[in-house]
């Protein structure tokens, strides 16, 4: 039996590399749940190396400063993960805006909606996560595609 977990283990966390590879993702955490006293812990990283773009950086760095002034102040107030009213995404995933393909989408931009209320799907490993509203009101923003891959708190929705 416990060669049998050993490599259902290997085949998870060959899994979770492939997912790091295919979302473009740097670092995948997860906790798996066998029982009372047994579990797993995996943490897969990779380093992504741009060995070619070092040497560029500093001449794209030069004209940055003086347009760097002016951005600061109007990208603070727009910045989606700084918003009060940002929902953020719980895992690791693909987002997907409706329960099926062509079936009508669970929010749009100005729809009121309720607490409680699915927002998106978040796929993970082959499953589907229901995001709920975490309370009340209006969608002003959708910042998320359909079938667009989203990392552990990545902004989705800005509600007020």
């Amino acid at each position: 039996m416990t060669k049998n977990k050993h490599d259902a283990d290997v085949a998870f966390i060959e899994a979770l590399a492939q997912l790091l590879r295919d979302n473009d993702l740097t670092e995948l955490q997860v906790k798996r749940e066998y029982g009372e006293d047994d579990s797993l812990n995996v943490r897969v990283s990779r380093m992504i190396q741009s060995a070619p773009a070092a040497p560029a950086l500093p001449s794209v760095a030069a004209p940055l400063p003086a347009a760097a002034p002016a951005n600061p102040t109007a990208a603070s107030p727009e910045d989606p993960a700084e918003h009060p009213g940002a929902v953020t995404s719980p895992m690791v995933g693909t987002v997907y805006m409706q329960a099926e393909p062509g079936s009508p989408a669970f929010i749009s931009i100005g729809q009121q909606i309720s607490e409680g209320d699915t927002l998106l799907i978040v796929e993970a490993m082959k499953t589907m996560n229901h995001i709920p509203a975490p309370r009340s009101g209006t969608v002003k923003r959708i910042l998320v595609e359909d079938g667009a891959p989203v990392e552990y708190g990545a902004p989705l929705v800005i509600l007020e």
